[in-house]
């Protein structure tokens, strides 16, 4: 098409065109009209808790409400001030310092997955809790219309409750998580005996293959009452993932109502990265992945929070190398190790293994890009521990995933994806451990591994159906956040409760 036609076509269409935007225009300022005079915008404020899986999705979603036209501010510490000031302009920002040389924590350090070990992790949330003082002080001096807070800052509770201030919780976990740890809660002659045991008077038959540390049962619980207590729960899922018949378990009975706002991931912009700095650039990245074929690259990471033995990355490595496809391997338990002795990198490689897989694999030591790696169409597989921040980006780009779940909630979120929704295949962990760091009782060998890699990256009608499977979810998961999908139109009735609770307080 020349042009003159093209330019003939556009001035035709002109009248049409400006009808319609005076119309738009119009809208806007009826809406701001209405915000303004009838109901002033909601004032809120986010305490998230100071861990990459936790401050990620609840920034995503405080962005949500800002793009609504509310009054957001996001209560954090100096470093991740610097990253949100950059990647979300519309949130206001009140900025309290982390007390890490108070407890002993690494100066500097402001995020948990600087612990490498449940004495550091210890005095990291000490000094979370020391977080109190200040961010109490700040609530009394500017009490907002609305307080949602991560309930591993269950303090907030009593001060929200002394200020009559309304309270939402947000714990990071989807609501099949949720509703199974409520389960569990309630029956704890599931926890008195080692082995297998299956999740009464569920929706499924869901059969967990280990019982939770009971520690870990007991901190949660306490946490899960206190959450209990507020006005609401705020999930970083969709209602088709997390699935109706799982919303009415867990609502039947209970005065508390959860607003499905997700998925979170889907609310960054493209290439953006709201954890540590990577160690590697998107551009070389993509780089490597371009020069794949599609759907041929199996992507593996496990959070920031894992950390794995020398000897489980040494069957981790054969594994990769015997199942024979192309692999992208991010190994932080090597960070800032690039100069490794041959001596050092025998315990956890085998000799001659990154001399072999120079064209087949990537390994990168430390951060990556996750949301970039995971968009490209040469991800075939993502090896995954069930973090459910990586779950759910796994599920909004249609990947497929391997689950190997070490602790908290991944071995719930795995029987989510796996049993229920049919979009992973397991890998074989059955090791239920306090913390994703430290030496294990039992390996993940490397046969599991080759053959569940296999089991997807080979082909075949199981492998075709997961992947359909998982485009499914994939655009389920889109329709969700826009006009009339599921999260946007819970969002809308969030918003409007919200209102209502403050107009007749």
């Amino acid at each position: 098409m020349n042009k003159i036609i093209f330019y003939a076509m556009i001035l035709e269409e002109l009248p049409l065109y400006q009808k319609h935007r005076y119309q738009e225009r119009d809208e806007k300022h009826r809406s701001v009209r209405v915000m303004n005079n009838e109901h002033p915008p909601l004032n809120i404020h986010f305490i998230p808790f100071l861990a990459p899986g936790h401050l990620i999705p609840l920034c995503n979603i405080a962005t949500l409400f800002a793009a609504r036209g509310h009054r957001v501010t996001v209560i954090t510490t100096p470093s991740y001030a610097q990253i949100l000031r950059k990647s979300s302009p519309s949130l206001l920002l009140h900025v309290v310092d982390f007390p890490a040389q108070e407890v002993g924590f690494p100066d500097g350090a402001e995020l948990i997955s600087a612990a490498n070990d449940l004495e550091s992790a210890r005095k990291f949330f000490h000094a979370s809790m020391l977080l109190r003082v200040p961010i109490s002080r700040f609530l009394e001096q500017h009490p907002p219309d609305c307080v949602v807070a991560d309930f591993f800052h269950p303090w907030v509770h009593d001060v929200a409750n002394n200020l009559r201030i309304t309270r939402l919780a947000f714990n990071g976990f989807s609501l099949f998580t949720v509703a199974a740890m409520e389960s569990v809660r309630s029956n704890p002659a599931l926890l008195s005996d080692a082995g297998p045991f299956v999740i009464p008077d569920f929706p499924h038959r869901i059969t967990l293959c280990s019982r939770p540390p009971k520690r870990v049962t007991a901190f949660l619980e306490s946490l899960l009452e206190t959450e209990m207590k507020s006005d609401g729960l705020i999930v970083n899922n969709f209602v088709e993932l997390d699935g109706e018949e799982y919303i009415q378990h867990y609502e039947k009975g209970k005065d508390h109502k959860a607003w499905h706002l997700g998925p979170a991931c889907l609310v960054a912009k493209g290439g953006e990265e709201r954890g540590e700095k990577s160690v590697v650039s998107d551009e070389e990245c993509v780089s490597w992945l371009n020069s794949k074929q599609a759907k041929s690259v199996v992507y593996v990471c496990f959070g920031s929070m894992c950390r794995f033995p020398d000897k489980q990355l040494f069957e981790m490595a054969c594994g990769l190398e015997e199942a024979a496809h192309n692999f992208l391997w991010v190994v932080p338990e090597k960070k800032g190790k690039e100069d490794e002795s041959e001596e050092e990198k025998a315990k956890w490689l085998p000799k001659g293994f990154e001399e072999r897989n120079a064209e087949k694999g990537l390994i990168i030591r430390g951060w990556a890009p996750q949301l970039v790696i995971l968009a490209h169409n040469a991800v075939g597989a993502f090896l995954t521990h069930c973090g459910w921040n990586s779950t759910l980006e796994a599920v909004t780009v249609g990947v497929p995933m391997l689950t190997w779940p070490m602790s908290g909630d991944q071995f719930y979120n795995e029987r989510l994806v796996t049993v229920v929704r049919g979009v992973a295949v397991e890998v074989g962990a059955t090791e239920w451990r306090e913390t994703s760091y430290g030496e294990r009782e039992k390996l993940v060998t490397r046969d599991c591994i080759e053959k569940a890699v296999r089991r997807l990256m080979d082909g075949g009608d199981e492998a075709d159906e997961i992947r359909r499977r998982a485009q499914e979810f994939s655009d389920k998961a889109k329709q969700a956040l826009e006009d009339g999908g599921s999260s946007h139109n819970n969002l809308t009735a969030l918003i409007a409760h919200l209102t209502h609770l403050r107009d007749t307080r």
